[in-house]
């Protein structure tokens, strides 16, 4: 089993191969909380997460062992990245098998750091399989969690914690397989006894969740989640004994507080992190894991691994959840001039227009009218409310709809 003196090793191995990632005080998530909450940024980790922790430290450790055929992984993205620059710093070649649906741009940035991509299969569970299928070509296999040494580099992040607040009293850990809880664990625990640590999983596919409360694991059918960093068919026979002695809790999130969370810590915290890196902040808003009043918690933001194009979807429900955007349908006169008194109305109070549409020849629109379809940005639930009242004090028949 991974003790604290393989931690300790590990930060001398990689020491210079990775960045010593900043511990963050956040006045107003701790406000919010009534406690002391530091931000542990993996985010602003080589390749954006903490994977290259565990990579750096296998691949530098085994080197001399590393035939022609190189080292060879599977993952959905960011141990992908991580390996791929791990093998890029030791020289050696990498062939990462990613599953079919992967991220595009996680494709791409692992390509970017000069490994070979291989897609195969419609899930973490049948990656791995074809990943070692590869080995028997002499290629040494990196797993993502399940292994001492991986699980020996991500440990070395509870050295750097330890350096800057030597006694907190919660780190909250995102768990997939369990390599980052596992090694985080450890390096506090043996150190001091006291600090709680506690990880946290998706709802949408809780088998580490499951496996640590003795409960059936069952089947994890990988639905769509923000949390795909964490999506696992199973457990690591490493990494669940170390749960098991080392952690003193497991909860889950939902994709809502997820959600929730990354908007947080895009709108307050200018962080952008993955769905799997701002699970622990997930859990403490939610209100999953206790906190004493004034206690000092770190929460692990694991990576900012996140496609625009998804980033994007995190702020538009935010804004639809606060009231922040204004749908409605207004019917015109279709002569010239409607449509600038409209909008005037709307700018005279404050209303932003995201979006415009004509619907002209509708079958249930009289010959000279109009429909026309807004989309308003508002400061909230009390401005939309301010702008609906002014347009029909102005006479406009409107009709809200749903964003």
């Amino acid at each position: 089993m991974v003790s604290l003196n393989d931690i300790r090793s590990a930060a001398e191995r990689i020491r210079g191969h990775i960045i010593h990632t900043p511990l963050v005080y956040s006045p107003t998530i701790s406000s919010m909380c009534n406690a002391h909450v530091y931000l542990k940024l993996e985010t602003m980790q080589r390749a954006g997460s903490f994977k290259i922790r565990g990579a750096m430290n296998k691949v530098l450790s085994k080197r001399g062992e590393i035939g022609h055929a190189g080292v060879v992984t599977a993952s959905a993205g960011n141990h992908a990245q991580g390996v791929a620059v791990a093998a890029q710093t030791a020289g050696v070649k990498a062939t990462i098998v990613m599953p079919e649906g992967s991220s595009l741009s996680k494709q791409e940035a692992t390509k970017g750091y000069g490994a070979e991509v291989v897609l195969y299969g419609k899930n973490l569970r049948e990656s791995l399989e074809h990943a070692m299928r590869l080995t028997q070509k002499g290629a040494m296999f990196v797993h993502p969690y399940d292994d001492d040494q991986v699980i020996a580099g991500q440990g070395t992040i509870a050295l750097e914690i330890l350096e800057e607040i030597p006694t907190p009293d919660l780190i909250i850990v995102p768990v997939g397989g369990g390599g980052l809880i596992s090694g985080i664990a450890v390096g506090v625990k043996e150190e001091h006894p006291t600090v709680r640590v506690v990880g946290v999983q998706t709802a949408a596919c809780p088998v580490t969740y499951r496996a640590y409360h003795n409960e059936d694991g069952g089947e994890c059918l990988q639905p769509p989640s923000l949390a795909d960093g964490i999506m696992v068919t199973q457990t690591g026979e490493r990494t669940l004994p170390l749960i098991r002695e080392y952690v003193d809790g497991m909860v889950l999130v939902t994709e809502e507080q997820i959600a929730d969370a990354m908007l947080l810590l895009l709108e307050r915290k200018k962080v952008i992190a993955e769905g799997a890196g701002a699970a622990p902040l997930a859990a403490l808003m939610s209100g999953s894991v206790p906190v004493k009043p004034q206690s000092t918690v770190v929460l692990v933001i694991s990576g900012g691994n996140v496609d625009s194009t998804m980033l994007e979807r995190i702020i538009r429900r935010g804004q639809i959840q606060r009231g922040r955007i204004m749908c409605i349908s207004v019917s015109l006169k279709d002569v010239p001039g409607s449509l600038a008194s409209l909008l005037a109305v709307i700018a005279r109070r404050g209303g932003n227009i995201l979006h415009i549409h004509h619907v002209r020849g509708g079958r249930d629109l009289p010959v000279f009218t109009i429909r026309v379809n807004l989309e308003i940005e508002t400061r909230g639930v009390d401005h939309i409310k301010e702008i609906k009242d002014q347009l029909e004090k102005e006479g406009y028949s409107l009709v809200l709809k749903e964003p």
